[in-house]
Order: structure tokens, then sequence, then C-alpha cells
């Protein structure tokens, strides 16, 4: 038996959980929600609690049942309290400014980057005096919130040498010692 597809997802107040024709649908007090669900997997919901089942001890099947139960437990949390990450910008010269849904990112090449985000995504770029500017991304979606936060990290993905890039506040990044010198 999956030990995360076993396990029931316990349903706070102010959210509702409705299955329909395969559709989980999760509203709450941030938004609403919704996920397509594989046929051979059974939701319930019963006591304040949602339950995965599965038919049988197949291979696919046991993978879809923690799947499933995580992306559902996912949206649960999501429409309560929300998701946010923090990327800071580390390197000199390194900008970020955001006006509405555009964030506006200099990064040292020979021009800026306008990334238009997804309406679901608030964005918010703060530069303090004496220190990396950083950029808070919020939304009810973690699917989604993660998938903007690699696109962003990919216009300068952290290097090994100086440490110059976009990571995640509180990230760590192995260093590499340079050239050694010649004695």
């Amino acid at each position: 038996m999956s030990r995360i597809g076993k396990s029931p997802i316990s349903i706070p107040a102010g959210v509702s959980v409705t299955v329909k024709d395969q559709l989980v649908t999760v509203k709450g007090p941030k938004g609403e929600l919704v996920q397509n669900i594989n046929p051979d997997i059974t939701v319930e919901v019963e006591d304040g609690e949602v339950k995965l089942s599965r038919p049988s001890d197949d291979k696919n099947h046991r993978g879809l049942h923690g799947l499933y139960r995580s992306l559902i437990n996912n949206m649960v949390v999501g429409v309560s309290e929300g998701y946010v990450k923090k990327m800071e910008l580390v390197g000199v010269g390194y900008r970020a400014t955001s006006t509405g849904q555009v964030l506006e990112l200099s990064l040292g090449y020979s021009h800026a980057i306008h990334m238009q985000l997804p309406k679901e995504i608030k964005v918010e770029a703060v530069t303090d005096r004496k220190s990396n500017p950083i950029i808070t991304l919020e939304s009810i979606d973690k699917q989604l919130l993660g998938q903007v936060c690699a696109k962003i990290r990919s216009f300068r993905k952290p290097e090994p040498y100086k440490g110059k890039g976009i990571r995640f506040v509180g990230e760590v990044v192995r260093r590499k010692a340079g050239k050694s010198a010649k004695v």
C-alpha cells in the first residue's frame, strides 16, 4: 500500500471539496482549483476528510495513488494558505522591477528581459540599498508557481565560481575553487 496515498487529507474550515465525473474541485477563501483524476483512482469525501483508493497493486495504480493524493493535498493547502516563493538576484548590476503582471529583469545581458506572468501569480520586486534584489511570487497553484520560478531561474542560473545568478532565498550554492596560482 502506498504510504502517501493511503493517508487521508483533512479538510480545514472554510474549504470545500467536491468530486464529479473524475473532476475534483477545491474551493477556499483564496480561490478555486480543479484537477482531473484518472478513472482508475476513486476519490471519496467523508467526515471532513478526502480518501483515495486504487483497484489493484499494479505498479501504475500504485504510482497514480500517491500522485493524486499529493496533488489534491497541494490544492487544499493552496486555497486555504497559499504558496510563497522568494528569489534573490546575486550579481553586480542585477535588477528586478515589476509593473502589474510584467517582471523586468536586468541580468547583465545587452537587453532587459520582460516576462509576462500568468494572472494567477502575484509578483513583487523589492530592491533595498546594500542588499540583493528580492522577487516574491505568490499563488494558490503550487505547480504553476514552481514552473514560473524555474523559468525565471533559467534566465541566469547560479554559477559555481562566484555564485552570481538567480537563486531561492536561503539556497546554498556549492562553490568551486578557481584557478590555483602557479608556484
